[in-house]
């Protein structure tokens, strides 16, 4: 047994860092979260933070008491504070607190509600970035035609601008997210464009393509090409690599479009009588479509080039999300998932990429397999 604070934590048991005050819904979802987790997962332990009384109460409601550790902060990250003040002033926020367990090895994973640049702001600060990494990337989950049911996308959102190298180092760690994360031994690759014809797109995309296409050789996946904002959920590729600006719009506008159209589907079935007799009779169909694409189920973007793993929940999820976002941390957190992307990124460094496209020698790449 190891102690992580007053919890007693076995050698085969997974420790989460969960700040539980950053959501829009306020801790008791965040706790109902972590029960749903618990109920399935014996050997899930949380490092939980924020205020110790509001906690002890909502934890003791859900029975979970034996299965956490408070840390009590005085403060909260809000979801309209900028970065910069929070780096300045935010030592003792439930952030701020959440991270440094992770730093200080007590907890595999952190996961988050809060706000997104500063929890960016603050991981950079407190777990730094992986050696040769340039900009980290946040990647999400994408609903797709795969037998996962998902695709991966990088970034969306972790910085707006990407050169050749950024897209570049998006790869890898993409590969080794859907690796780790699908357990895909050959994940396929993307660049997102304007069209899918290689004299199209901006001259970093061109110079990137062509890297990406070298590294595939010697770090064992597909390569697919250019692909088009169609292609995002289709079933012919596995990542999908992007500047940050690009995925950022490109997921806000399908959250947009996906309420819409749930919202004109409600309006139609309440039309009228035959409508909302139409709706009884689908009823089980659109249950197991709603289901399907429920961006509750997609929950969590992964923080990806820092040394240690932080999930971001969406800030307005409720207890089923946040379990969504748990459930993703870990399993990364089960697969060793830092240490083998880390290797990952390593590797381009060793490589030297900016005098060699292949990134790797073949030597090399059969130890990397797994990566």
């Amino acid at each position: 047994m190891r102690q992580t604070g007053r919890l007693p934590v076995s050698s085969t048991d997974t420790v989460i860092s969960i700040d539980a005050m950053g959501g829009d819904l306020g801790p008791a979802v965040v706790v109902e979260g972590m029960a749903k987790s618990a109920a399935i997962n014996p050997d899930l332990r949380f490092i939980v933070h924020g205020d110790s009384a509001e906690l002890e109460k909502h934890i003791a409601k859900r029975g979970i008491t034996d299965r956490c550790d408070i840390r009590h902060t005085d403060d909260v990250v809000t979801m309209h504070e900028k970065p910069s003040h929070v780096m300045r002033h935010g030592k003792n926020t439930s952030m701020w607190s959440a991270i440094d367990a992770v730093r200080a090895g007590d907890a595999t994973v952190c996961v988050s509600c809060g706000n997104t640049g500063a929890l960016m702001a603050v991981s950079m600060i407190r777990l730094r970035k992986v050696a040769g990494v340039n900009r980290p990337a946040i990647a999400c989950l994408w609903p797709s035609r795969n037998p996962s049911g998902f695709n991966v996308m990088l970034d969306v959102g972790a910085d707006i601008r990407a050169d050749q190298d950024d897209l570049l180092q998006y790869a890898l760690m993409g590969l080794s997210y859907a690796r780790n994360g699908f357990g895909l031994a050959r994940p396929r690759i993307g660049l997102l464009n304007v069209g899918t014809e290689e004299h199209k797109g901006r001259a970093e995309l061109k110079v990137a393509h062509e890297m990406i296409e070298a590294a595939a050789k010697y770090n064992d996946f597909e390569y697919v090409g250019f692909i088009e904002g169609g292609d995002i959920p289709s079933d012919r590729v596995d990542v999908i690599v992007t500047d940050g600006f690009t995925g950022n719009v490109a997921l806000k506008t399908a959250e947009g479009t996906a309420n819409l159209i749930s919202g004109r589907m409600r309006e139609s079935f309440q039309h009228s009588v035959f409508s909302r007799f139409a709706a009884l009779l689908a009823y089980p169909a659109l249950q197991r479509l709603k289901k399907r694409i429920d961006p509750r189920q997609a929950n969590g973007g992964v923080f990806l080039g820092l040394n240690g793993t932080v999930v971001k929940s969406h800030g307005s999820a409720d207890a089923t999300g946040v379990s969504a976002a748990i459930k993703l941390a870990v399993q990364l957190a089960q697969s060793g998932f830092g240490e083998k992307l880390a290797a990952r990124v390593a590797s381009i460094t060793e490589a030297g990429q900016s005098s060699e496209p292949a990134l790797k020698t073949p030597d090399a790449a059969k130890g990397k397999s797994n990566t």
